[in-house]
C-alpha cells in the first residue's frame, strides 16, 4: 500500500502546490456535477461551471489543448444547459428526458467531425502533434463535445458518449501524471453507467422539480 502512495505522490514531486490543490478542488466539483446530472438535478450546471473553469487553467498549464478547449466549451454549454433545463412544458412541469431524433443524430455526427477537425487544426497550429496523447485527446474531445451538447438538451444518449470518452480518458490522464483526475474519470464512468439507467427510467417524464 505504501508503494502505491509513494508512486501516486511521486507524480506530483515537481508540481507547484497550488496546482495540486486546484486539481483536487476541480475533481470534487467535477464529481458533484456528474452526480447531480445522474439525479437530473439542476445543480449539475453551477458545479460544472466551477469544475470546468478550474480545469481550463490546469490543462493550459499541462499543454493538453484539446481538453482545455473542451472544458471551455463545457463552461459555455453549462450556461446554455442551465437555461434549457429550466424551461417548462406547462405551468408545473419542466422539460423531460427524451431520446435523440434523426435530425439530432445527424447534428451529433456533424459536431463530432467538426470537433475533430477543429482540435486537429489547433494542435497543428501549436505544433503539438508530437505524442500519441495528442491524437487520443483529439478523439476524446470530439466525443465529449457531443456528450455535453446532448446533456444540455437533456437527451438520454449523452450518457453513452460520456461512458466511451471516460473509459478512454482514464489511462490518458494516468499516463500524463494527473492521478487524481484519472481517478475522477474512473468514478465518472461508474456514475455515467448508473446515470444512463436512471435517466432511462425517467424517459419522457416531465419533472415537477429540478432540485432532487
Amino acid at each position: 500500500m505504501n508503494q502505491i502512495f509513494d508512486w501516486v505522490f511521486a507524480q506530483y514531486q515537481d508540481i507547484p502546490t497550488f496546482l495540486i490543490i486546484l486539481e483536487m478542488i476541480g475533481v470534487v466539483f467535477g464529481f458533484l456535477s456528474v452526480w447531480y446530472a445522474k439525479r437530473e438535478n439542476i445543480l449539475v450546471f453551477p458545479t460544472g461551471i466551477i469544475n470546468t473553469g478550474i480545469f481550463v487553467y490546469i490543462l493550459w498549464v499541462y499543454g493538453l489543448l484539446g481538453d482545455m478547449l473542451i472544458n471551455a466549451y463545457y463552461f459555455s454549454m453549462s450556461i446554455i444547459g442551465w437555461y434549457i433545463w429550466t424551461r417548462k412544458v406547462d405551468t408545473n412541469h419542466f422539460i423531460p428526458i427524451t431520446k435523440t431524433n434523426s435530425q439530432e443524430k445527424k447534428w451529433s455526427i456533424f459536431l463530432f467531425i467538426s470537433a475533430v477537425v477543429f482540435v486537429s487544426l489547433v494542435y497543428t497550429l501549436f505544433d503539438k502533434f508530437n505524442s500519441w496523447t495528442a491524437y487520443v485527446d483529439t478523439l476524446t474531445t470530439a466525443i465529449f463535445f457531443v456528450g455535453m451538447w446532448l446533456m444540455a438538451k437533456k437527451k438520454l444518449e449523452n450518457w453513452t458518449y460520456w461512458i466511451i470518452g471516460n473509459v478512454i480518458t482514464v489511462p490518458l490522464y494516468l499516463y500524463k501524471g494527473l492521478i487524481f483526475t484519472s481517478l475522477q474519470y474512473f468514478l465518472f464512468t461508474i456514475i455515467a453507467i448508473y446515470g444512463y439507467m436512471a435517466w432511462k427510467k425517467n424517459l419522457n417524464k416531465s419533472p415537477l422539480t429540478l432540485l432532487k
